[in-house]
């Protein structure tokens, strides 16, 4: 398990303080607008800040204090990192091979041939999807129990996005104690992927829901100003008034819809927890 405990990171006009878990055998997602913490908090996880305040650990182990062993259990695809250019795959084996003690080369050449990946073309020539492939390819093929991805299918066509997740499916169905952490701004990919969500804004989790909770039970209502008057607030996370009513967010669809049932009611979605949470009056 890999758990936050007021994890605080504080720069010159930016603070982080955050506190989550992400369980065995669990894909958990972050969502969040631009800046809101996502990428600090994947930095913290990985080592790579250090907290000013609070704990980062993995398996019981404090982040920072983790050996060379302990992070050969960890796969990492960040979407600003990668390769060098003037790497061929055929060169990239031979690095993981070194890298890693549990580097399974079978595997790795057999998505590699199963994603189309050139063994001998330099990386500086492939197309973005292919290095997004690569890196999540090379994330998971060294038997890692912890898997994090930041925003692995950005920028990619829906084919290579659904080739990427595929991956990632498979990669949890061999070992149930294995775990995903995974930042996107494509919310259909966590929908499809994630068992729960938090969601960042301005550097704290402003929520945490389980992904089938999030679609199942939370709603988008459209009301006029004279109807939300009326009506019962005491289940709605956030509201937007407009020239036309108001928007309303609410987690409890079933009893709005029982209740109000001239209402407009939307099914919700990750799109409006970003929208609505983060960005609601």
């Amino acid at each position: 398990m890999v758990s936050l405990d007021h994890m605080v990171k504080r720069y010159d006009d930016f603070c982080l303080d955050i506190s989550m878990e992400i369980p065995d055998g669990m894909i958990t997602g972050i969502i969040g607008k631009n800046g809101a913490g996502k990428s600090t908090t994947i930095k913290a996880i990985l080592g790579l800040v250090r907290p000013d305040e609070g704990r980062v650990m993995i398996q019981g182990k404090e982040a920072g204090t983790l050996s060379l062993k302990d992070k050969q259990k960890i796969g990492v695809a960040l979407s600003d990192s990668g390769f060098s250019n003037y790497l061929n795959v055929e060169d990239i084996i031979c690095i993981l091979r070194k890298m890693y003690d549990h580097f399974d080369e079978k595997l790795f050449r057999e998505e590699c041939r199963n994603q189309n990946l050139p063994m001998k073309k330099m990386v500086k020539d492939f197309s973005t999807g292919m290095k997004a492939r690569l890196r999540v390819i090379a994330a998971i093929t060294h038997q890692a129990e912890l898997l994090i991805l930041d925003e692995p299918t950005s920028g990619l066509d829906v084919e290579a996005r659904m080739e990427i997740l595929d991956m990632l499916r498979r990669y949890m169905e061999e070992d149930e104690q294995r775990s995903i952490l995974i930042t996107s701004h494509i919310s259909s990919d966590l929908e499809g992927l994630c068992d729960d969500i938090y969601l960042i804004h301005e550097g704290k989790v402003i929520l945490h829901e389980e992904t089938d909770r999030i679609l199942d039970h939370y709603a988008v209502l459209k009301v006029s100003r004279e109807t939300y008057e009326k009506m019962d607030k005491r289940y709605l996370l956030q509201i937007k008034m407009n020239e036309f009513g108001c928007t309303c967010f609410t987690d409890q669809k079933q009893y709005y819809a029982e209740n109000y049932p001239g209402i407009v009611i939307e099914n919700g979605n990750v799109d409006d927890l970003i929208l609505m949470m983060a960005g609601g009056k």
